[in-house]
């Protein structure tokens, strides 16, 4: 279980950072069923596990805490490897339980700030923007929600089809490039988060030129996520992924540079809203 989501995450086959945080928790269970004849090999099987796990995806703030979170919790504290594996398992459960409990509380912040009437703007794919918009939905607003494509992976389509099976939300597509075009008609973009940490918000690549074209045209900007994504002691590191996802057919004297996130400046964003309410 371990190594298949070590490979579904660095492929990138789950696209919520939170999905990707609650998958990696659980892989831990495997440890659940080895066998060790001490505690001591138990915490280092455990420490090296979530280690790899972490760095799976070390752009993922909520992967980071989460595998620490673990690694605290246990290391240290059993006198059995009975004792281990039973604090294992419950804080597996807790952990995740945080998590999803988080980002539901996230998405609830934001959907009080979701108006009847809106149109909004939203790009790549968010559990927690999908939620807020669903829940605002649920509540009785009707809602125009633009999406972009989210080249060069195309996650935008996720999201339409998502926001399609909702009632009173009208969902409509644009390529990154026509971001102007729709934004003219917004009332707010409401983004996920990857990672806020050392003044700097991070998020799937496309948001830096997003974030500003909203900017020069007047339109409030929101991220919104669990308040796990935002960490002071982090390293981001951007992910370059593979270029035939930007071009199929190699070009010869053609670099294709292929970066996975964005940065871009906290202070650029209007509201980030976490399971605390509005942090900014």
């Amino acid at each position: 279980m371990i190594d298949e989501t070590v490979a579904e995450i660095r492929a990138m086959r789950t696209h919520s950072t939170s999905a990707v945080a609650v998958k990696a928790t659980q892989a831990l269970a495997e440890l659940l069923d080895r066998d060790y004849r001490t505690v001591d090999e138990f915490e280092r099987d455990l420490e090296h596990n979530a280690g790899v796990l972490r760095r799976s995806n070390p752009s993922h703030a909520a992967l980071h805490n989460a595998m620490r979170e673990v690694e605290r919790t246990i290391v240290g504290e059993p006198t059995s490897v009975e004792d281990a594996k039973q604090l294992l398992e419950e804080t597996i459960e807790r952990v995740v339980d945080d998590i999803e409990t988080s980002k539901a509380a996230a998405a609830a912040n934001a959907a009080e700030r979701i108006n009847d009437g809106d149109t909004l703007l939203v790009h790549d794919y968010s559990t927690t923007v999908l939620e807020s918009i669903e829940a605002a939905a649920m509540a009785g607003a009707h809602l125009t929600v633009y999406v972009t494509e989210a080249r060069p992976r195309t996650l935008g389509r996720k999201t339409a089809r998502a926001l399609a099976a909702m009632d009173r939300v009208d969902a409509r597509m644009v390529v990154d490039s026509a971001m102007g075009y729709a934004l003219r008609d917004c009332d707010r973009v409401l983004l996920g988060i990857t990672c806020i940490t050392g003044g700097t918000y991070y998020n799937r690549v496309g948001t830096f030129p997003l974030v500003v074209t909203a900017r020069e045209l007047g339109v409030p900007v929101t991220a919104v996520g669990s308040g796990a994504k935002t960490i002071e002691e982090f390293r981001f590191e951007n992910e370059f992924r593979d270029a035939v996802e930007v071009m199929r057919e190699p070009v010869e004297g053609v670099t294709i540079e292929n970066p996975s996130y964005d940065a871009t400046p906290v202070g650029m964003i209007d509201t980030v809203i976490t399971d605390d309410g509005v942090r900014y």
